[in-house]
């Protein structure tokens, strides 16, 4: 039997491949995308200092009530409340890393509903 990578070591090499080429710097940080089966996250880092400065997921307390946290929907909200928190901290322009997923679904959602809130990418 032939031992074939799964999908998540693909996408791992795919997110390598990207990330040595893109990084995010003060004025302009990355917002990075992780999707699980259930939720989405993003987080807006500045990757000089090495720290995260604005979170948003679909545990966050705005969000977890309003059904179930791994469909669109969800990813839509995630994008407008990473958005409106980039905004208050000053944040307009960012680099959008995918980590290695198709930009299709939940990630191309989550990236609209971003860029309708006010971030550039």
């Amino acid at each position: 039997m032939i031992n074939k990578p799964d999908r998540n070591a693909l996408r791992k090499k795919r997110q390598l491949r990207v990330r040595k080429k893109t990084s995010g710097t003060a004025e302009r940080p990355r917002l990075n995308v992780y999707r699980s089966l259930n939720n989405i996250y993003a987080q807006i880092i500045n990757d000089d200092r090495g720290e995260t400065l604005v979170t948003a997921s679909t545990l966050s307390t705005e969000i977890k009530g309003k059904g179930p946290g791994g469909n669109r929907d969800a990813a839509v909200e995630v994008g407008k409340l990473i958005a409106a928190r980039a905004t208050e901290k000053g944040i307009k322009q960012v680099v959008f890393d995918r980590a290695g997923y198709l930009y299709h679904g939940r990630i191309k959602a989550l990236a609209d509903a971003a860029r309708e809130g006010g971030l550039e990418f």
